[in-house]
């Protein structure tokens, strides 16, 4: 066999946030149903924001999505 067979390299894609995130709750053993929950506010939060990613946001716009839940949606701002 040659010494200089060549290796086809793929670049592969970074995991999408969602993926990410699932991973970081099952590393720390979060409950399935726990980390439904959370990917279902912060894929509601991306939404609410016209599918802008959460890296681009900030303070100014969880306030708004919490503004929002608590005066239109009626949800306690504990949730």
């Amino acid at each position: 066999m040659n010494d200089t067979t060549h290796h086809t390299i793929t670049a592969s894609k970074p995991p999408r946030l969602m993926d990410q995130m699932r991973t970081a709750l099952r590393v720390r053993h979060y409950a399935y149903r726990t980390e439904e929950a959370y990917l279902g506010w912060v894929k509601r939060f991306i939404l609410f924001h016209n599918k802008r990613h959460p890296k681009d946001m900030g303070e100014a716009e969880i306030n708004a999505f919490v503004s929002h839940l608590a005066t239109h949606r009626k949800i306690s701002a504990r949730t």
